[in-house]
Formats: structure tokens, C-alpha cells, sequence
């Protein structure tokens, strides 16, 4: 039996996006700099410069959330349209685990559905991968888009919406 996708977030002209948090190198002392907001068409955009000057390398945006009950086989859904290049998708089962969850993804430069599937996300911490297994858990209380490819380079995503599909 298929059930209906849990909506995690779906941007509109009327969204509230408050919640949502920029987090660049600039915490660790890098000078990478990038933005958030809704566009005239409703979807949230993130983009940016990130750079590696000053030991940086990367910038990223957060949604933290009530816990939501999950399973390993469960996947993530996203409709989005970036400009080709690399980006992360990251979770966290909680809010006290210093690591994360994350999976690469390339974009197209069209609009595109990405699905992720929990149990295919990998551990990481600071960029390295940590010696524990996928994701495992049963919640997830905060989703990351994030963007580190070594490199020099402006950024542009857009999200239509997050939704969990349930296995």
C-alpha cells in the first residue's frame, strides 16, 4: 500500500522561511558567503560564492523540524533545479549527534526529482566519513543542502519542496 508523501517543506510565494538557516566556513573562520530567500515564482533559492580562501570550502542551508518518525527504507524527494553543478543533501537523527547523513547529488540546469533513500546516506563529520554505518535511525529533525567542491564558484538552487516517501 503506497502512502502519500509526508511534506518536510513546500516553498510558495507565501511561505515562511524563517526557519531556515545559512551556515557557511565563515563559522570556522572562511569567507564564503551565500543567501536564501523566496523567489518572485515561490521557490527557495540558495546561492552564493563559496571559496576555499581563509581555509574555507563550503556553504550550506538548514531546516530543523519536530522530529519525524522514519525508517531506513523510507527515501527523501526533491524537486529542484540547479546550475550543474554538486551538492549535498544532508540529515540528522537528532539534534545532539554532532554527525550527519549525506548523499551527493549533480544537478542539470533543468528541473529535476531527486530521491534519496535514507539507508544509502552516509555518515560524515567535518567532510570525513565516519566508520559507522548509513543511516540507521528511526527520525530525522533536520535536513541540510550544502555545497563544498573544493573549489572557487558561484552557486544557484532552486527547491519547489522536501517530502519523505514511505516504504
Amino acid at each position: 500500500m503506497n502512502q502519500s508523501p509526508i511534506t518536510l517543506f513546500h516553498f510558495t510565494k507565501d511561505s515562511n522561511i524563517s526557519a531556515w538557516n545559512i551556515v557557511d566556513d565563515r563559522v570556522m573562520g572562511g569567507v564564503s558567503r551565500s543567501y536564501f530567500e523566496l523567489t518572485e515564482d515561490g521557490y527557495g533559492k540558495f546561492y552564493g560564492l563559496v571559496t576555499t580562501e581563509s581555509n574555507g570550502g563550503f556553504s550550506s542551508v538548514d531546516y530543523n523540524f519536530d522530529k519525524l518518525q522514519v525508517s531506513p527504507s523510507d527515501k527523501i524527494r526533491i524537486k529542484l533545479k540547479g546550475d550543474g553543478k554538486t551538492f549535498q543533501f544532508r540529515v540528522k537523527a537528532s539534534a545532539y549527534d554532532q554527525h550527519n547523513y549525506i548523499k551527493e547529488f549533480k544537478t542539470t540546469g533543468e528541473w529535476q526529482t531527486i530521491e534519496i533513500e535514507l539507508s544509502d546516506m552516509v555518515p560524515s563529520w567535518r567532510g570525513n566519513r565516519l566508520r559507522i554505518p548509513n543511516f540507521d535511525k528511526d527520525q530525522i529533525t533536520k535536513v541540510t543542502v550544502l555545497i563544498a567542491n573544493g573549489k572557487k564558484q558561484n552557486f544557484e538552487l532552486l527547491m519547489d519542496y522536501i517530502e519523505m516517501v514511505k516504504s
